[in-house]
C-alpha cells in the first residue's frame, strides 16, 4: 500500500522540482534564425571576410594610381667647423634649413600583374559573399535543429504527461478491481510499475527540454532563455518537390559558387604569377624645395625648388628561381583549387539524394505513424474497456500501452526527421523552400 501511495504522491513532488516557465520566452523560428544570423561568430567572421576582400578590390585598382609622397623638415645647425686652413672658426651662415618635397611613383607596367591582382581580388569577394550566404543557411540549419529538438522534446513530455495519466487511471482501476476481489495483488503492483515508468518518462521528457531550451538559447545569443514558440508546433502541410529544379538549385547552391569562385581567383593568381617574365617599367616624378633662416618658424623666406622625372626598367634575369618557385605554387593551388570545385559539385548532388530521400522517407513517416498512433489508442481503450469486464489480463493492457508510447515516440521522431531534412535541404541550395 505504501507504493500506491508514493506512486500517487510522486507528480505533485515532481511538479515542484520542475522550473517554472513563466522565465521561458517564446519565439518564433524565423526570428530565431535572425537572431543567430546576427550574433553567431560564424556569421560574423563570414561579414568580416566580405569587408577585408573588398578592401583588397579598392587596393588592387589602386595600383593604377600614382602613390603620392609628402615630406617637409627643419635641421638646425650650429657650432663650429673647419676653415680652409684647418682651423676651428664659429659656424657662419643660417643657423634652420627647411626642406620640403612631392613626390609622385607609378609602375607603367608590370607584366599584367595589376589586372590578374583585380580579378584576384573580384574572385575572392565573390568567393566570401557565396561564403557568407552558406554560412547564413548553415546557421539556419543548425537553428532549425535545435528549434525541432525543442518541438521534440515538448511533444516527448506530452507525451509523457498522457502516458503518466493513463497509467494512474491504471492503476485506480486496479486499487478497485483489487479491492472487489476481481483482481490479484499483482495487478496493482505491475500498475504501480507502470507509474514509475511513466513518471520517469516525464523526468527524461523535462530534462531534454530544459537542455534543448538551453541550447537555443545560445545559438540565438540571448540573455534571456528562449524556447520554441506553440505557434510553430502545428505540423506543415507536405508541398509537393520536383526534385530536377531543386537539383538545378543545388548545383547553383553557396558550397558550389563559392568553390567556383576560388577557381578564379586561383587561375588569375596563376597568370599573376608569370607577370616577372616580362620586364617592369616604372615612372617617377619629385618636386623639392630648400630654404634656410637664422631663427625657427615655419618655413623658410625662399626656397630653391628642383625637380626630377625618372623612367626606370627593370627586368631580373636570375632570382634564384623564385619565379619558378611562385609558379609551381600557383599551378598546384589552382588544380587544387579545380579538383575542390570538381568534389563540391559531387558533394552536393550526393548530398541531395541523401536530404531528398530522408525527406520522403520521414513523410511517408508521418503518415504511417499517424495512423499507427491512432490505431494503439482505440487499441488501448478497447483492452482497458475488456479488462473492466475481465475478459482480458493487465498484461494486455500494458502490451497496449507500450505500442501506444512506441508508436508516439515514433511519430515525434519522424516529424523532427522531416522538419531537419527539409532545412538541410534549404541550407544545400541557399534558399528557403
Amino acid at each position: 500500500m505504501r507504493l500506491v501511495v508514493a506512486a500517487l504522491a510522486l507528480p505533485a513532488v515532481l511538479a515542484a522540482q520542475t522550473p517554472a516557465d513563466t522565465a521561458v520566452h517564446p519565439i518564433r523560428l524565423s526570428e530565431a534564425v535572425d537572431l543567430a544570423q546576427r550574433n553567431a561568430p560564424a556569421a560574423i567572421q563570414a561579414r568580416g571576410t566580405i569587408r577585408t576582400s573588398s578592401a583588397q578590390v579598392r587596393s588592387a585598382y589602386g595600383e593604377f594610381i600614382p602613390s603620392l609622397t609628402l615630406n617637409a623638415g627643419a635641421t638646425r645647425q650650429g657650432g663650429q667647423r673647419f676653415d680652409s686652413q684647418g682651423n676651428l672658426v664659429p659656424f657662419v651662415g643660417n643657423t634652420w634649413q627647411y626642406n620640403h618635397g612631392l613626390g609622385l611613383s607609378l609602375e607603367l607596367f608590370n607584366g599584367g600583374r595589376s589586372f590578374y591582382d583585380v580579378r584576384t581580388a573580384r574572385a575572392n569577394v565573390s568567393a566570401a559573399s557565396a561564403n557568407e550566404v552558406a554560412q547564413r543557411y548553415q546557421i539556419a540549419l543548425q537553428v532549425a535543429q535545435q528549434f525541432y529538438a525543442v518541438l521534440a522534446a515538448r511533444e516527448s513530455q506530452a507525451a509523457a504527461e498522457s502516458q503518466l495519466k493513463e497509467a494512474q487511471e491504471q492503476l485506480a482501476a486496479s486499487i478497485a478491481r483489487l479491492k472487489a476481489g476481481a483482481a490479484t495483488k499483482s495487478d496493482s503492483l505491475r500498475s504501480v510499475i507502470a507509474v514509475g515508468n511513466a513518471q520517469l518518462a516525464l523526468l527524461t521528457a523535462q530534462n531534454e527540454l530544459q537542455t534543448a531550451n538551453a541550447a537555443l538559447t545560445r545559438l540565438v545569443a540571448t540573455p534571456f532563455t528562449v524556447t520554441a514558440s506553440p505557434e510553430d508546433t502545428v505540423a506543415e502541410a507536405v508541398a509537393p518537390i520536383d526534385s530536377a529544379a531543386l537539383l538545378a538549385l543545388a548545383l547553383d547552391g553557396p558550397a558550389v559558387r563559392q568553390a567556383q569562385a576560388a577557381a578564379v581567383a586561383a587561375h588569375a593568381t596563376t597568370k599573376a604569377a608569370r607577370a616577372p617574365y616580362l620586364p617592369t617599367l616604372s615612372a617617377s616624378f619629385n618636386v623639392t624645395g630648400n630654404g634656410s633662416r637664422d631663427n625657427f618658424a615655419l618655413s623658410a623666406d625662399r626656397y630653391a625648388y628642383q625637380n626630377q622625372f625618372r623612367l626606370s626598367l627593370s627586368y631580373p634575369l636570375f632570382d634564384q628561381f623564385q619565379r619558378e618557385e611562385r609558379i609551381t605554387q600557383a599551378d598546384v593551388a589552382e588544380e587544387n583549387a579545380a579538383a575542390a570545385l570538381r568534389d563540391a559539385q559531387l558533394l552536393t548532388r550526393q548530398s541531395f539524394v541523401q536530404y531528398l530521400g530522408a525527406l520522403r522517407t520521414a513523410q511517408q513517416q508521418v503518415s504511417i505513424q499517424t495512423v499507427s498512433v491512432a490505431a494503439a489508442e482505440e487499441d488501448l481503450r478497447v483492452q482497458r474497456q475488456r479488462y473492466d469486464l475481465g475478459a482480458s489480463t493487465l498484461l494486455d493492457v500494458l502490451t497496449s500501452e507500450a505500442a501506444l508510447v512506441q508508436a508516439r515516440a515514433t511519430l515525434i521522431q519522424a516529424r523532427y526527421n522531416y522538419r531537419v531534412a527539409k532545412a538541410q535541404l534549404e541550407a544545400l541550395v541557399g534558399r528557403t523552400l
